[in-house]
Order: structure tokens, then C-alpha cells, then sequence
């Protein structure tokens, strides 16, 4: 993947944002206990976390990574930056990065937010946090405890230059159209020109709307096991700009659903399972840099069946996981309580089952099942947290 192969080594490999790449350096410099974190801003793609990483890397930090959705609950701060605020690390000095902060805020968010913003009040090792925009309400707050330093898109003209660099390297060419058409499309976003550029060389064309975020899941799973070439669906799996989890669930959800024959259900859910193994490594580990395996692993599913379409299963990933687990007790579970509500036995699984563990977990239900079913329930219960 090329946007992996010419991420940059060292600070100024990057391109653009000058000013604001020696703002950070600056701060990592200076830094001392009770130093205000700071908030990088910008659009995607124009190497906000690059620059985290690789200033960590200079300082010698040990990078904890975090996306806004593995802290939404106070609980889990708790649970993750507890031992990390202790100066507990493995390899070093710990340093934290909170990726996409400005998501931490919505329905999902139990406390998260007032948890985040009192540590951040109180640093005691260096936190950096990004986001694409910080011109919302719900930033305020966060805004008030860190100090901003804004990252501009990478003018078109740069852009250009750095693209030639590349294909200079691959010993690739593109039309000079189609070199200004990728470069318009990208809008300033350099992951988004570099795997855009990497499509049209390998011969995939995507048909996007202009937009700089790719093909949504369904285009790109439906795109994929249509493809006449590895190499076209190689194209459409590095252009599905989708968060890791969303694509082992879509095509997870899509081969199972779509009910293929025994044995390449067997071998698909065999790969499945070795992206999905990958993924849970990267996150207990946060070695984010093994994530450029998991388009490999996937590329495996291929194969010119037009028989697989997209589905997308109502339930969350981690929610199926444990009820094919404890699929029979789970089962029987649903048909005593569909009965009471009058409603299939699966339509009570699929519609009610979640609404009844998120009452649960938030102690406003009492089913007075017996010890065995309450063991499952609670079971649910902590996976929605």
C-alpha cells in the first residue's frame, strides 16, 4: 500500500504545515509536568497523527494511541489511562495520542468527556489529541484545557510535486489530467491522492463523488467481489476508507448473510478470522503500524462471485461475537421473553435483545432470571460499555 510504503520516516519527510510541524516540536521540547496538551486540527490525511508518532519517536515517548470511541465512558478512562498516567510503560516514558477527539461527544458517551477534559486539566505526561474541526459546541469545553495549533490542507501545487516524487519511485506514470484530477479530488487530504494515484495506475477507476473519503462500505465490498482482476480489487480495498473494525464487519456480515457455498463459506470465515485476530492484536498492543497487513489478509476473500452482495447486520460486531458463543442459551433466552411481548422469537433478538441489555447495564431492569440466564445477560451487559 503505497500511502503505508511513503508514510514519512522522520519529521521532515513531511510535506506542508511548516509553521505548525515546528509548533509541535517546539512543545515536545519544552514539555514539563503540568504543560498544557496540545490539540492538533485539520482535515483528514494531512498527517496529524504522523506527526505524533514521529515526534514521540524523537523524544523518545512511549505513544499510547486512542480513538475518541475507546474512551467514550468513564469507566474505560479509568481502565486505560489509569496506569498510563501512573508513568507505568513497558518501553519507556509514556506519551498519549487521542485520535478524532471531537467524536468523543454523542449518544455513545457516558462520561467520558468530563473524565477526559479533568486529566487534561492535570497532565502529568504529555497528551496530544487531534481533530478535524474544532469549531463546535461540543469542543468548548476541551478547548478551554489545550493549546490549538491548526494544520491548512497541503496547497494543490505541492501536492503535485510530492505525487511526481512517487511515481518517480514506482517507476509509474499518469496523464498530467489525470494527475490534476487526483489532486483536485484529494482536496489537500495526501492519504487520500496517494491511494487514489494507486488505484488508477493499477487500472481501477473508482467513480466518486468528488469527495476525498472513498467508497463507502457497500460500494466497496459490492465493488470487490465484482472486480475482474486481483488487482482492481486490490484497488477497491485500499480506496474503501473505512475504520478497520467496519471492514472485517462488513464483509464478515456480506459472506455470511449472502449464504455462500460450504466450503468458501469455511475458507472466507478462515481469513475473516485471521484480519479479526490481526486487529484485536493491534488494539491490545497498539501497535498501529501492523494494520497495514490487515488489506493483505482481506485481499484473500476475492473472487469473481457475484453471488456475495453487501449486508449489514442491526447488531454491533463485538454483540454477534458472543451470541453465536452462547448461541442456545441465548436462543431460549429470547424465546421466553418473545413470548411475553408477543413477537418471534428472532425479531425479539434482532429488535429487542440490545434495548433489554442497555436497561441492564444501566441497572433500570430486573428480569429475575435464574442464576444461569443472569450470568449470560450480564455477560451482554458489559459489552455494550
Amino acid at each position: 500500500m503505497w500511502s503505508e510504503k511513503y508514510r514519512p520516516k522522520k519529521i521532515s519527510d513531511m510535506i506542508g504545515n511548516e509553521e505548525s510541524r515546528a509548533d509541535v516540536v517546539e512543545w515536545f521540547a519544552k514539555w514539563k509536568k503540568g504543560t498544557k496538551p496540545i490539540l492538533l486540527v485539520g482535515p483528514p490525511g494531512i498527517g496529524k497523527t504522523t506527526i505524533a508518532y514521529l515526534t514521540a519517536k524523537q523524544f523518545n515517548y512511549d505513544m499510547i494511541g486512542l480513538n475518541a470511541s475507546d474512551i467514550r465512558s468513564k469507566s474505560r478512562i479509568s481502565e486505560v489511562l489509569s496506569p498510563v498516567l501512573g508513568n507505568v510503560s513497558v518501553r519507556g516514558l509514556p506519551m498519549i495520542f487521542v485520535d478524532e477527539v471531537d467524536g468523543i461527544h454523542g449518544r455513545g458517551d457516558y462520561g467520558g468527556a468530563e473524565a477526559l477534559i479533568k486529566i487534561l486539566k492535570e497532565p502529568t505526561v504529555p497528551i496530544v489529541l487531534a481533530a478535524n474541526s474544532d469549531n463546535t459546541d461540543k469542543m468548548k469545553s476541551i478547548k478551554k484545557t489545550v493549546k490549538t495549533i491548526t494544520f491548512k490542507s497541503i496547497p494543490p501545487r505541492l501536492m503535485r510535486v510530492y505525487l511526481g516524487h512517487i511515481l518517480k519511485q514506482e517507476n509509474s506514470k499518469l496523464s498530467p489530467g489525470s494527475a490534476i484530477k487526483v489532486t483536485d479530488k484529494s482536496k489537500g487530504d495526501i492519504r487520500s491522492m496517494i491511494n487514489l494515484a494507486q488505484s488508477l495506475v493499477t487500472g481501477f477507476n473508482p467513480q466518486t463523488d468528488g469527495s476525498a473519503e472513498g467508497l463507502d462500505a457497500e460500494s466497496a465490498v459490492n465493488a470487490f467481489y465484482k472486480a475482474n482482476s486481483v488487482e482492481e480489487a486490490r484497488g477497491i480495498l485500499y480506496y474503501m476508507q473505512a475504520d478497520p473494525r467496519k471492514k472485517i464487519e462488513s464483509f464478515y456480515s456480506s459472506i455470511v448473510m449472502s449464504k455462500p457455498d460450504s466450503k468458501t463459506l469455511a475458507t472466507s470465515l478462515e481469513i475473516i478470522s485471521r484480519a479479526d485476530m490481526l486487529y484485536g492484536k493491534i488494539t491490545k498492543t497498539q501497535n498501529w503500524r501492523l494494520l497495514r497487513y490487515l488489506n493483505e489478509i482481506l485481499m484473500e476473500l476475492y473472487q469473481n462471485n457475484d453471488k456475495i452482495r453487501y449486508v449489514q447486520y442491526s447488531l454491533s460486531w463485538p454483540l454477534l461475537s458472543r451470541i453465536r458463543w452462547d448461541g442456545r442459551k441465548i436462543k431460549t433466552l429470547s424465546g421466553l421473553i418473545a413470548k411475553s411481548l408477543h413477537m418471534s422469537s428472532s425479531a425479539f433478538a434482532t429488535i429487542g435483545f440490545p434495548y433489554v441489555l442497555y436497561c441492564i447495564k444501566n441497572g433500570n431492569l430486573d428480569l429475575e432470571l435464574d442464576a444461569e440466564y443472569n450470568e449470560i445477560i450480564e455477560k451482554e451487559a458489559k459489552l455494550l460499555q
